[in-house]
């Protein structure tokens, strides 16, 4: 019995924007956008099998070989400093990760206080410029660190801008772009390679297609 290719995607925002590029390319998105809770879906002819994912732990599956490939962000990979194959951009949720920080503030002192959920990225991007920053690991709502005095700068993702807008806050420099990209376990990808590059040509094709 032929085993299916499995593919990590992440749930949400990237899940929805996947679809059309999906179905351009052959690939039938149905199973993604039926609104249940199943985490394993299966496409009807059983080739394909999606396992719906936290971002974060995309990569982790297939870094141990349960997913074949995935679907993850720039931003996850660098961070996690994974050891994966990368084939193919796909340009869906692209935005940009960036250093902000209060629109009306005092000269950043010599030893920052940096709150992010990217404590690697924050810290190899300000030792680069020489800097030793103190780093804080936050999960969410990275935009009040400053606000309160939690910290002096924030590292995080933007997208429009918005939110830092709306909380009175400012990009003061661009650290990388991020979009989400093809990751693909080395050994899988090797082992199961006539099944996989046919995937990755039509995924390939559908976006030069756009």
């Amino acid at each position: 019995m032929k085993v299916p290719l499995t593919l990590a995607v992440p749930k949400g925002r990237v899940t929805r924007a996947l679809a059309p590029l999906f179905r351009r390319a052959g690939i039938d998105p149905t199973p993604l956008e039926a609104d249940d809770r199943r985490l394993i879906r299966e496409s009807d002819d059983k080739s394909l099998r999606f396992l719906l994912l936290k971002p974060d732990d995309v990569p982790t599956y297939v870094e141990y070989g349960t997913a074949d490939l995935g679907v993850s962000g720039r931003d996850v990979l660098r961070e996690r400093a994974y050891d994966l194959y990368q084939p193919l951009d796909l340009n869906v949720g692209r935005c940009r990760l960036v250093v902000a920080g209060p629109r009306q503030a005092p000269p950043v002192p010599s030893v920052p206080r940096i709150a992010t959920k990217y404590p690697r990225i924050a810290a190899e991007h300000f030792a680069s410029k020489g800097i030793q920053a103190e780093i804080i690991y936050v999960q969410g709502s990275v935009e009040l660190a400053p606000l309160v005095g939690l910290s002096d700068l924030i590292v995080d993702l933007v997208e429009s801008g918005a939110t830092l807008k709306d909380n009175d806050l400012v990009e003061l420099e661009t650290i990388a772009p991020v979009s989400s990209v093809l990751v693909a376990n080395r050994s899988l990808y090797k082992l199961r390679h006539a099944e996989i590059q046919p995937l990755v040509d039509r995924l390939r094709a559908a976006l030069a297609s756009e």
